[in-house]
C-alpha cells in the first residue's frame, strides 16, 4: 500500500476482490487482509461505510479495530478466535444519502455522479463494500452464530443512554451513570463533528475536500427526504420490500 502513489488529482481506481467493489490499493494487500491475525480479545465494530487493519499489529491489547467487509469477506481468524464484534446497521435511505455526499467529498472512493445516477448505483450495489442490502442481511444472519452484538443506529440517536448501556455490558464494563454521561457527551454529533480525531478535518484537501461536503455532515434520521423525489421513494421501497423479503431485519426511516 505504501508504494501506491496518489497526488488527489485523479481518484482512486477500483477492482474486485470476491465479486466486492474496493480501492485498488485495498486489492492489491487484499491476501494480507485476509490472513489478519486477529487476537481472542480484540473488539471489532463492524459497520456499511457512513453507518485500517494495518496499525492494528502494532497495537497493544486489547485492540478496537473497524471495518466494513460484509461478513463473508471479514478475515476468518476474527470467528475462529471467537472475537466480540459490534455491528451497527443504518436505515438504507439514509445510508445511501450519506455515503452519496461522502463519495462526492473523498477522492479515495469512484466519483458518484449526480444524485439520479448514485440512486440507480446505490440501488444496484454497485459500491466500494457492496450491496446494503446483502451487507447488513449477512451480519444479521451471522449475529446468532458467533458473539455479535446488533446494533441499529436510529436506536443510537433515539436512546443513546441505553444502547451505550448495552455495548458496555457485551464487552464486559459497568459504567456508573457519571462515565455514562461523559460518553454520551462526548459521543454526540455536535460534539464529535468539532473534534479533529473523529472529524477527520486532518486529512490533506486533496484526498477529503471538506469544502464539498463535511465528513460529518448532519447525522439525522429522515434526511432522506430531502432527497428522494416520490417516484425515487416509491422504487426504493419495491426494491427494499424484493431484497428483504427473506430477512427478519427491520428499519426505522424515521421517528414518529
Amino acid at each position: 500500500m505504501e508504494d501506491f502513489k496518489f497526488d488527489g488529482k485523479e481518484r482512486l481506481p477500483v477492482n474486485y476482490v470476491k465479486g466486492i467493489m474496493q480501492p485498488v490499493p485495498t486489492c492489491d494487500i487484499w491476501d494480507q487482509i485476509w490472513n489478519f491475525q486477529a487476537k481472542p480479545d480484540d473488539l471489532l465494530i463492524a459497520t456499511y461505510p457512513k453507518a485500517g487493519l494495518e496499525q492494528a499489529k502494532q497495537m497493544s491489547s486489547p485492540r478496537t479495530l473497524k471495518t466494513h467487509l460484509p461478513i463473508q469477506m471479514l478475515p476468518p481468524s476474527f470467528l475462529e478466535k471467537n472475537c466480540k464484534i459490534i455491528y451497527v446497521a443504518r436505515n438504507p435511505k439514509d445510508n445511501m444519502v450519506s455515503y452519496y455526499h461522502f463519495q462526492r467529498m473523498n477522492k479515495g472512493l469512484p466519483d458518484p455522479g449526480n444524485w439520479e445516477e448514485y440512486f440507480e448505483t446505490f440501488l444496484a450495489g454497485k459500491v466500494c463494500w457492496g450491496s446494503w442490502h446483502d451487507h447488513v442481511k449477512g451480519w444479521w444472519k451471522a449475529k446468532d452464530q458467533h458473539r455479535i452484538l446488533y446494533l441499529f443506529y436510529e436506536d443510537l440517536k433515539k436512546n443513546p443512554k441505553h444502547e451505550i448501556q448495552k455495548l458496555a455490558e457485551f464487552i464486559g464494563k459497568n459504567l456508573d451513570y457519571e462515565v455514562l454521561d461523559k460518553i454520551l457527551h462526548h459521543t454526540s454529533f455536535d460534539v464529535m463533528k468539532q473534534n479533529p480525531m473523529a472529524n477527520y478535518t486532518t486529512i490533506p484537501t486533496e484526498i477529503m475536500n471538506h469544502s464539498v461536503s463535511p465528513f460529518m455532515r448532519k447525522g439525522t434520521v429522515g434526511d432522506w427526504k430531502n432527497h428522494f423525489t416520490v417516484a425515487q421513494n416509491e422504487r426504493f421501497d419495491e426494491d427494499y420490500k424484493k431484497k428483504m423479503a427473506d430477512t427478519s431485519l427491520t428499519f426505522h426511516f424515521q421517528f414518529s
